[in-house]
């Protein structure tokens, strides 16, 4: 199919090659043509008062009075056509040349001389006719030269017949040339599909050959090469990611199973079956916890989550979730502090933006020492709606960065640590989602301050 679909384009090309040389050549052709069929048509104009100026200037005047000039061969090409009229429309003289091609209408063209040349429509070619007043031998008389178009006619049609010779074989050696350049510039194409046919999953780090990366053919190739490493990089994250969440999928399951099993093992009193149950309990929260973080990126990854936009006051936000996520707190022995600066609000889905903040104050209670501070901060400054969350933990490692947003990160910290990597990404999901930006800092190397900024609006 590829080879069909790569020689039918050549074909193309080559069809546009000839389509456009014989236009071209056409309209050369025409312009030639017309253009030597003028200047042949000048050039007998120029003959025949060439011919009058030498039949005016060349007679021979004879003992008995009459005039004679030179008759030449009346079968000769250049034998001069000549008729001299008398002033009362009798001929005077008239060449052999005249004699064999006579002109029926040359008498009536001869009594109204203008000096203009005339064609005369014959039985075989045109006749040229020029007629003029003059005085010869001291007799005024009216010289009349002609000119048969024969001559002319014929060398125009053998131009004509040169040009429509010339053009089949013009077009003929456009089709195999325009072929030719186009199989050749299209040969790298062959080769990109052979290579692009063997891309699979299994070998996403192959690339298209490049000849010469600054035509357009290695520009396209590029730009594959360029997609093929998108493609690779997406599915290394997918192989992660489905790694990541096995993982964390069999963490529980395997401690669900383990408790079950050591449960059933032997008889227990009703206070360890309710211990062995409640553990499993725990469990089974962090796995609906986890398959609800996984739906919620998924519905956003796929569009099919719809926000619902309003006025927000995030103070009042900051007030709730922190009401609600003081007892954790409380159970660290954290002091909580809550900061409001003016009365801030901007246009998002109060749900999913309550989620972001959930995210960053329960990241803060989880990964701050006993006995640390987390202060979450409202304002407005410069234009923009900020809530600040700030604690007195390790931070993340600065080589952490770039990749603390991903999904199954956990900022460096070892897979013991409580949390499966998927709060920040929900995050900077919501955040974004809702017009905002997502920062974090690390200030002198303590704690972790992550700072959600959105334009401000109206409070309702």
């Amino acid at each position: 199919m590829s080879q069909w679909v790569a020689d039918r384009l050549r074909v193309r090309l080559t069809l546009w090659s000839v389509a456009v040389t014989v236009f071209v050549l056409s309209v050369y052709a025409a312009g030639v043509f017309f253009l030597v069929q003028r200047n042949a048509s000048r050039a007998l104009d120029e003959r025949l008062r060439s011919d009058f100026l030498w039949a005016t200037e060349m007679a021979e005047q004879r003992a008995d009075g009459t005039l004679a000039w030179f008759d030449g061969d009346e079968w000769s090409e250049e034998s001069p056509w000549l008729q001299v009229w008398s002033a009362d429309g009798e001929l005077a003289y008239q060449t052999a040349v005249a004699r064999r091609l006579p002109v029926p209408e040359s008498q009536a063209l001869a009594l109204r001389a203008s000096d203009l040349v005339v064609t005369v429509p014959t039985t075989t070619d045109p006749f040229r006719m020029l007629a003029g007043a003059a005085t010869v031998g001291n007799r005024p008389v009216v010289v009349q030269v002609g000119r048969s178009e024969a001559l002319m006619r014929r060398e125009l049609r053998e131009l004509a017949l040169v040009l429509l010779l010339g053009l089949p074989l013009s077009v003929l050696a456009a089709a195999v040339g325009g072929y030719s350049l186009a199989r050749r510039a299209l040969a790298p194409v062959d080769g990109m599909v052979d290579r692009a046919r063997a891309v699979t999953a299994a070998n996403l780090s192959d690339r298209l050959p490049i000849d010469n990366p600054h035509d357009e053919l290695g520009r396209l190739a590029s730009v594959f090469n360029t997609m093929l490493g998108r493609l690779e990089s997406s599915f290394e994250q997918m192989r992660s990611f489905f790694a990541d969440v096995s993982h964390e999928l069999r963490t529980p399951l395997t401690a669900i199973r383990s408790v079950g099993e050591v449960a059933l093992r032997e008889p227990r009193d009703h206070a360890s079956y309710r211990a062995a149950i409640g553990s499993m309990l725990e469990d089974v929260d962090r796995l609906t916890r986890l398959t609800e973080r996984l739906l919620l990126l998924c519905r956003a990854d796929s569009g099919q989550l719809t926000l619902s936009l309003e006025t927000v006051d995030l103070c009042a936000l900051a007030d709730d979730v922190t009401g609600q996520l003081g007892v954790l707190a409380e159970e660290k022995q954290q002091s909580m502090t809550i900061e409001h600066d003016g009365r801030p609000t901007c246009q998002a889905d109060q749900l999913v933006l309550r989620q972001a903040i959930v995210n960053l104050v329960d990241n803060a209670i989880k990964f701050t020492p006993t006995g640390g501070t987390i202060s979450v901060r409202a304002a407005e400054t410069d234009g923009q709606a900020t809530l600040e969350v700030r604690d007195t933990g390790p931070g993340i490692p600065s080589e952490r960065h770039p990749h603390m947003f991903e999904r199954f990160d956990r900022g460096g910290r070892p897979d013991g640590t409580a949390g499966v990597g998927l709060g920040l990404a929900i995050a900077k999901w919501a955040v974004e989602a809702n017009l905002g930006h997502l920062s974090y800092e690390h200030p002198h190397g303590e704690g972790s301050v992550f700072r959600m900024s959105f334009p401000t609006g109206e409070t309702t």
